[in-house]
């Protein structure tokens, strides 16, 4: 399974213990959309109340240094985005996570 493929089911599955061990200690996610950065335990925390949830999720490509994903991603509050995301992995977790959204239609 991939780094992507592990991330996604941790998050679907509100997996802390696997969240806690795909991401780097000094993870740093970065919202293009809103320019807002989070931190692990930040994000952590927001996929842990299942606030996100994805769908029609592809891997655009990956190997051992980067990962591109694509998926239309529906928030609790009924905003849907279509969601491109880049990922680097350092020690084989995911160090940094940064989103471009695009927003679609309810």
């Amino acid at each position: 399974m991939s780094i992507i493929e592990k991330y996604s089911a941790a998050m679907k599955n509100k997996d802390e213990s696997a969240m806690n061990e795909i991401l780097h200690d000094d993870f740093k996610f970065t919202m293009h959309k809103s320019g807002n950065t989070l931190g692990k335990a930040d994000i952590i925390k927001w996929a842990m109340s299942g606030d996100i949830k994805q769908r029609d999720s592809r891997i655009v490509y990956e190997n051992d240094d980067v990962g591109i994903h694509h998926a239309f991603v529906t928030f609790d509050d009924g905003n849907v985005e279509a969601v491109m995301a880049v990922y680097k992995y350092q020690d084989g977790k995911i160090a940094s996570l940064e989103t471009g959204a695009t927003p679609m239609p309810k």
